[in-house]
């Protein structure tokens, strides 16, 4: 989902360390986008609190001019992964474009439990809508008849499986917020660590760290031409996880 427009705010104040840990997690630079690996934990914008977001923290990348990159989509503040962001109006132009029209290719991957899901890949397509409750924000499956329904297709495969848990890889067709977790909520396999819709919070005896959800690799068209893709590394917590999970994959 593309971020929607505001008022620029005055730029971010940020600590060495600040800078210095938002440009560790660069994993693709050129003149027209930048590519960052977003731990979890790290909201993308709107965060609440005083700890800043990611979009802040883009002012470590600001020009003399006080340009800085824009994001062109956003995570989950709790998902890890890849995120795109636009160095340049010109390549934000175009990016927020090819987003709209569905031109980019989202692969994520995701623990899930209990086991893989049946059939072990397959294509999840059950309506979604929003779910206010105060401050916080739900979604829900429903059925497509509903005033509120919103279409949400994703495709999902196993790729391990092991006795407790499954490993599986996503690729969502629509941007619903928290799609792929409700939909792999509503087949019975939420993702482990997932208290907001059901998640398993210990597994095998051991309590689970975070939502193990991670945007694993992102396909895009280039603001000068071709199409790009860029990967990015699970965190560290998620790679022990998975071998420990599944020891002989």
């Amino acid at each position: 989902m593309a971020p929607k427009a505001k008022a620029e705010r005055p730029p971010a104040i940020l600590s060495a360390d600040e800078i210095a840990w938002v440009r560790s997690m660069v994993i693709h630079e050129d003149e027209h986008i930048l590519v960052l690996n977003k731990p979890s934990g790290l909201s993308s914008q709107g965060g609440r609190g005083q700890v800043h977001t990611l979009d802040e923290l883009m002012w470590a990348f600001a020009k003399s001019s006080g340009n800085r990159p824009r994001l062109i989509h956003r995570l989950d503040r709790d998902t890890s992964g890849v995120i795109l962001t636009a160095k340049t109006k010109p390549a934000a132009g175009f990016l927020g474009k090819a987003l709209m029209g569905k031109r980019f290719k989202k692969t994520y991957r995701a623990i899930v439990a209990p086991g893989a899901p049946v059939p072990p890949t397959g294509t999840i397509e059950t309506p979604l809508r929003r779910d206010e409750q105060g401050r916080e924000a739900f979604m829900r499956v429903c059925e497509a008849d509903h005033p509120d329904a919103e279409s949400a297709k994703t495709l999902y495969r196993t790729m391990i499986q092991g006795k407790s848990a499954a490993l599986l890889e996503l690729q969502p067709h629509t941007g619903r917020m928290h799609q792929l977790r409700v939909h792999l909520a509503s087949i019975g396999r939420p993702i482990i660590g997932d208290a907001r819709y059901g998640g398993a919070l210990m597994l095998d005896g051991e309590p689970v760290p975070r939502l193990m959800l991670h945007a694993a690799a992102l396909e895009f068209p280039h603001p000068v031409g071709g199409v790009t893709r860029i990967e990015a590394e699970a965190p560290q917590d998620m790679r022990a996880l998975t071998e420990r999970l599944f020891p002989r994959a």
